[in-house]
């Protein structure tokens, strides 16, 4: 059964770091492309960052340009993002998905981690 499981969620304090990673099963992670979004409550969804099955492209929310960075390790079907540098407005459920990069169609997701930040 195809899985993707997030952990490393939790409280952090403004201008602290975090690491989120998502962990896939039941699937060929190397032809997804992986995502990570948030939601905040009464926010839209937002797609924080993606990357390419090989980990060669990669893309970033203007919000959180320069202070997350996502990669992808092909040999442990795991997908990360560090979160540097993180504000108030960074709190919300970080959801972990993957995409076929051909067939669309085939898309999962993760149920979620917590990201907290405050003081």
């Amino acid at each position: 059964q195809e899985q993707l499981v997030e952990s490393g969620g939790g409280l952090v304090q403004p201008g602290g770091s975090l690491r989120l990673s998502c962990s896939a099963s039941g699937f060929v992670f190397d032809v997804y492309d992986m995502r990570w979004y948030r939601q905040a409550p009464g926010k839209e969804r937002e797609l924080v960052a993606s990357i390419g099955t090989h980990g060669n492209a990669t893309n970033y929310a203007d919000s959180v340009k320069g202070r997350f960075t996502i990669s992808r390790d092909n040999a442990k079907k795991t997908v990360t993002l560090q979160m540097n540098s993180l504000k108030s407005e960074d709190t919300a459920g970080y959801y972990c998905t993957g995409r076929h990069f051909v067939r669309f169609e085939l898309e999962y997701w993760g149920r979620g981690t917590q990201v907290t930040v405050s003081s």
